[in-house]
């Protein structure tokens, strides 16, 4: 299809800076025959028992980080990890940046040490590969100590993410280190708001696909069939396998919460709608046409126009039904993307 085809309209004062406060507080428009303006904590009541949620439960990186090369300012955010020191990044600015140039992001005239990395190859857009100074344990340590949140662009701060960002851009359920976006879905999910699932005898359980910073790239390409994704690592364990297989063959439903988790089911998915064990990398990029073989709803934030997350839902719930639910959205006042409010989308009857 025409990457076109994909394309609407959003002013700036519809793209949300902060999440609501509470994270319960954020709006659902819940999206189906009809459209019903909603709140996240109506969701138990949408849902009932015998339904899974799949959550993902990747934990997000201090990922962004600001240094120089030599008196250049330079600024780098990771995006796969090459281990044990190396990661593949985007550098900003790249033009000048050259293989074996050092890149250094500690200052040790503050008396915080040595902590660099040295070019060994560049790529396009921007892309480098890194060989950081140190290792495993002690480069997810200096991470955490000089690294961001690598917000999404439309994001907006004076410098890096500060400090709220980096509580605020993380789930509750985060446990897993690796991803470098956030699964934005789950960040509407409160401690309260889950009780009030499990109360209703909805089931939960979670999957883990480690969110790349190239969810934030542009599709530069006319034609979504000359659109490439970057690899993302997941896992799908057996515990969720047996929780996801035992509500489908009960008549329940399994819901998505994001659309990383529905990505990584749809990947591991087998014939007759049976989920099985994965681990590995996924490419998966579903657009219109696409058949669906296990996730039955999909709970998910409001997308970027001509991205591949816009595309995803509007192969889940139909274009013109998509296209409408933001008009609908931006009537409404909802807010947008990362930190915005949310969806629950149901499938196209061509896709049940």
């Amino acid at each position: 299809m025409k990457v076109d085809a994909f394309d609407f309209d959003l002013p700036p004062e519809f793209i949300a800076q902060r999440p609501a406060v509470p994270r319960d507080a954020s709006r659902l428009l819940a999206v189906g025959e009809a459209f019903r303006d909603l709140a996240i904590g109506d969701l138990p009541d949408l849902l009932r028992a015998g339904d899974v949620l799949v959550f993902n439960d990747t934990r997000v990186i201090p990922a962004r980080l600001g240094g120089k090369r030599g008196a250049a300012k330079m600024e780098v955010t990771l995006f796969k990890p090459e281990p044990p020191e190396r990661w593949r990044a985007f550098a900003r600015p790249a033009r000048k940046l050259k293989v074996g140039e050092r890149i250094d992001f500690a200052a040790p005239a503050l008396g915080l040490g040595d902590f660099f990395a040295t070019v060994e190859a560049k790529g396009s857009d921007g892309e480098v590969t890194l060989a950081f100074d140190r290792g495993g344990a002690d480069l997810r340590a200096a991470l955490e100590i000089f690294g961001a949140m690598a917000l999404p662009p439309y994001i907006k701060r004076n410098n890096l993410a500060d400090d709220r960002d980096r509580r605020d851009y993380q789930t509750v359920f985060a446990a897993k280190p690796g991803a470098v976006a956030a699964p934005t879905a789950g960040l509407h999910f409160t401690p309260e708001l889950m009780a009030a699932l499990d109360a209703r005898g909805i089931k939960r359980t979670t999957i883990t696909l480690h969110v790349g910073a190239g969810t934030f790239l542009p599709v530069r390409a006319e034609d979504t069939a000359d659109h490439e994704m970057h690899p993302e690592w997941g896992e799908i364990g057996e515990t969720a396998v047996a929780a996801v297989n035992a509500a489908a063959g009960g008549g329940g439903r399994v819901v998505a919460v994001g659309s990383t988790s529905l990505r990584l089911l749809e990947t591991a998915a087998g014939g007759g709608g049976r989920l099985s064990p994965f681990s590995g990398e996924t490419d998966i990029f579903i657009t219109p046409g696409y058949r669906f073989r296990i996730v039955d709803l999909l709970l998910t934030n409001f997308h970027l126009p001509r991205s591949t997350l816009f595309m995803l839902v509007c192969a889940f719930a139909g274009l013109e039904t998509m296209k409408r639910a933001y008009e609908h959205a931006k009537r409404a006042g909802y807010r947008f993307y990362s930190y915005g409010d949310s969806c629950l989308l149901e499938p196209t009857e061509a896709h049940r």
